[in-house]
């Protein structure tokens, strides 16, 4: 399906609520004409990454195919620029300027530059939660090993009551030596949206940057940058974007870019520049370049019915197995606290031996997440173009796992 034929369906939309459009399965088939995927595997792994539609792929090639024609000249001359316009254009869908938004390769890149940019000193604390990624504990880790810095977890009931008890538990766990507070937009273990506004204001007013992990929220929530009011934001642009795998962008408040080093040596002169932070020398041009495709199919479908499409798949798969024994759901059913990702465990299993009991028998990849001494499940996060037909047969296959 071609951006033309897509943007003739939505257009036949209009009169339509979003809420409705979620359910219009003519539409959706249509969507999911546009991915080349395998239909013998269903993925319900979209949140480590996605498959990007046929238009990026065909662009990515495109771009590939002028690289390798004359690649000083081309790459330098013609596609590199063009970097400018997907920077521009990334910033006005986040709602910062472009002079705020950096290039990175993932959401992990863009955080590592932050955690281990920011000038802490010995005893400067930053807190954050047991279920933010690995990956970040590991530069904390690496700070507390080098500067002396203090970093401070807490374990949160999964579910929360409510988003406001998460926002105290931040808020508890501040001292006057708290420097930085690192929170998912979204976690990756089960989809938990957290109350960003509200934390980042309150942060804000003691003095406490905010530092957003956003791999899941960017291109799956509706929302601005001012929406969420935050210091930092970094996010990958190969999950919920469905650009090419190996794209993401980080996000500095213009008066705090002169404050954070960049993980490689830049020239004095871009101390205030957010390029110091995607200054890596030469570059796949040709993953990049493809964002704009990526971008413009997102838009195509419209940011509203894309995330009350998500939302209407994972309450399927969970009214399915909801009252299944031994099966328990993990996340909240309001729109403040999930969205399309979800997570469920079943008693007597751990994740891993869910996961491949699900690949194994049922050819159903889904991704296992196991959080010490707190829970063991599986992360199920379907896409736009995954099908009714392909939620049902989840449920069925969780109901004969959980059965037997």
């Amino acid at each position: 399906m071609t951006r033309r034929t897509l943007l003739a369906l939505t257009t036949a939309l209009q009169a339509q609520t979003p809420e409705q459009v979620a359910s219009n399965e003519d539409f959706w088939t249509s969507t999911r004409l546009a991915f080349t995927l395998d239909r013998n595997l269903l993925n319900f792994n979209n949140g480590t990454v996605s498959p990007a539609p046929k238009i990026v792929q065909e662009s990515m090639e495109r771009y590939w195919t002028m690289t390798n024609m004359s690649p000083s000249r081309y790459v330098e001359d013609l596609l590199a620029p063009e970097a400018e316009i997907i920077r521009e254009e990334l910033a006005r869908e986040f709602g910062c300027g472009s002079d705020e938004l950096a290039l990175t390769r993932n959401t992990s890149e863009g955080l590592h530059t932050i955690l281990l940019g920011l000038d802490f000193q010995k005893g400067d604390e930053v807190v954050t939660t047991t279920q933010d990624y690995p990956s970040m504990f590991f530069s904390l880790e690496r700070r507390a090993a080098r500067d002396g810095i203090v970093v401070k977890k807490f374990s949160y009931p999964t579910p929360p009551k409510s988003p406001k008890q998460l926002t105290e538990l931040f808020f508890a766990n501040v001292t006057p030596r708290t420097k930085a507070i690192l929170v998912s937009h979204m976690t990756y273990t089960t989809g938990q949206i957290f109350p960003l506004a509200e934390i980042c204001r309150e942060a804000r007013k003691r003095g406490i940057l905010t530092i957003v992990d956003g791999a899941h929220g960017f291109a799956h929530l509706v929302f601005k940058r001012d929406d969420i009011d935050c210091d930092f934001y970094a996010t990958s642009l190969h999950k919920w974007l469905t650009a090419p795998l190996g794209t993401g962008f980080l996000y500095v408040r213009r008066e705090h870019i002169p404050k954070v080093w960049p993980l490689v040596g830049t020239p004095a002169g871009m101390a205030n520049s957010i390029r110091k932070f995607d200054s890596f020398g030469t570059q796949p041009v040709a993953m990049r370049n493809a964002i704009a495709d990526a971008l413009a199919f997102h838009r195509a479908i419209g940011a509203h019915r894309k995330q009350e499409r998500l939302r209407y798949l994972r309450r399927r798969w969970e009214a399915a197995v909801r009252n299944i024994p031994r099966v328990k759901l993990l996340n909240a059913d309001t729109p403040e606290q999930s969205c399309g990702i979800g997570a469920l465990s079943i008693d007597g299993l751990t994740g891993p031996a869910i996961t491949d009991t699900l690949y194994r028998k049922y050819k159903i990849h889904v991704r296992a997440r196991t959080q010490p001494n707190e829970f063991d499940c599986i992360r199920v996060s379907p896409n736009v173009y995954s099908s009714l037909e392909d939620i049902d047969r989840f449920g069925r296959a969780i109901e004969a796992i959980a059965k037997s």
